[in-house]
């Protein structure tokens, strides 16, 4: 049974927040920066069910990235090219944004290029990505840049890639340590006089007209307005939001001796993607292999998405080089069927800033300081 709380806790560390969010990852602390740097004079806490941000967050590859060729062709079928315009933009606005809260050493950010490989085997499917080369070029040039998207044969031999036909660059795309961005993002928010609370799971949330009250195990949080930014673990509190959760399987290598691989790359559609670390590969994804299975927010590893993970290192990525798979780790996103994340107010005073569809560095930012926009106009 919990201690008893004091008049003096209960007065000072769980009552009259004018702001509680729910989630301490990219979208809920910079929803929290945003808010305070708008209205210093809010009290704002955040409320963490890990010791850690848990999720996606500090479980991601790192990737600043807006989408390779043969996603944005999936994704203007969809959604069609002004908005997937409208998209991509969010998409790089987002990283802006970030890279400047931040600045790019701290979140050592380093634009080496994005890179998405074809096999030899995938021939039609290479040859319809090439095709679209300079219509994505055209499509973003106002937004990141002429010249994103190029061939570059060459690079395959450079990076030692065995079975590989075909090399797109994006040379706009780069990459970051997710661990220090969260890490800086975190002290970004406390400086400003944020409340962040670790291992603080919210069991339920009941609403009446004065706010929130947040059901704890370490005691009751009441606030006026809420915001929950927990991505697929929303539907614990919020059943009926219309996400799918989606499991993604990480590796790491232990460090390579003259490691060729340098930059962040997609395969098959962006179902796998790797990158160099600190002389390190770091390979995810394979999702793909089982949507259902990997439909999940349990996290965790499974042998089938684990070893298709090993025969791309070990066939592809690295075929010639000796390495050792250091260790293994998850991270739960959320997909659903619209690829804009979900911003809105889903009951009188409770927001929610959800769905990031694996994009969660790109637009966390961007989405996070949308609800806290959202939150200021009912003010």
């Amino acid at each position: 049974m919990p201690t008893a709380l004091s008049y003096w806790e209960k007065e000072s560390f769980f009552c009259n927040y004018d702001v509680i969010i729910i989630g301490s990852g990219i979208v809920g602390l910079n929803a929290a920066i945003h808010l305070k740097k708008s209205v210093p004079l809010l009290k704002i806490a955040l409320l963490e069910r890990g010791f850690l941000p848990t999720g996606a967050s500090t479980k991601n590859a790192g990737f600043a990235c807006f989408g390779s060729i043969s996603e944005l062709i999936e994704q203007e079928e969809m959604v069609g090219i002004n908005r997937l315009a409208t998209i991509i933009e969010k998409r790089w606005k987002g990283l802006l944004k970030l890279r400047h809260l931040l600045g790019d050493k701290t979140i050592d950010y380093q634009c080496l290029g994005g890179y998405e490989l074809f096999k030899n085997n995938d021939t039609s499917f290479a040859d319809t990505s090439v095709s679209k080369i300079e219509h994505f070029n055209q499509l973003i040039t106002d937004i990141v840049g002429a010249g994103a998207f190029s061939l570059n044969h060459k690079k395959i031999d450079a990076f030692g890639f065995e079975s590989v036909g075909t090399l797109i660059e994006n040379r706009y795309e780069a990459q970051i340590d997710s661990g220090k961005m969260m890490f800086a993002l975190i002290q970004y928010a406390q400086q400003l006089g944020i409340s962040i609370f670790n291992n603080c799971t919210v069991e339920r949330i009941e609403e009446n007209t004065q706010g929130s009250c947040l059901i704890t195990q370490n005691g009751n949080f009441f606030c006026k307005r809420l915001i929950v930014t927990t991505n697929a673990f929303i539907k614990d509190l919020y059943p009926d939001i219309d996400i799918n959760a989606g499991r993604g399987q990480v590796l790491i290598t232990k460090p390579i001796k003259d490691l060729k691989v340098a930059g962040t790359f997609h395969y098959d559609k962006g179902y796998y993607y790797f990158r160099n670390i600190n002389d390190r590969i770091l390979l995810g994804g394979g999702r793909n292999i089982d949507f259902k299975a990997e439909e999940t927010i349990t996290f965790g590893v499974t042998e089938a998405v684990q070893q298709a993970l090993e025969d791309l290192l070990k066939n592809v990525i690295l075929p010639k080089t000796n390495y050792e798979i250091d260790y293994r780790w998850s991270g739960i996103m959320a997909f659903g069927k619209v690829l804009e994340p979900l911003i809105k107010e889903i009951r009188p005073n409770v927001f929610c800033a959800t769905r990031c569809n694996g994009m969660g560095i790109a637009i966390g930012s961007q989405t996070g300081e949308d609800v806290a926009e959202l939150l200021l106009k009912r003010l």
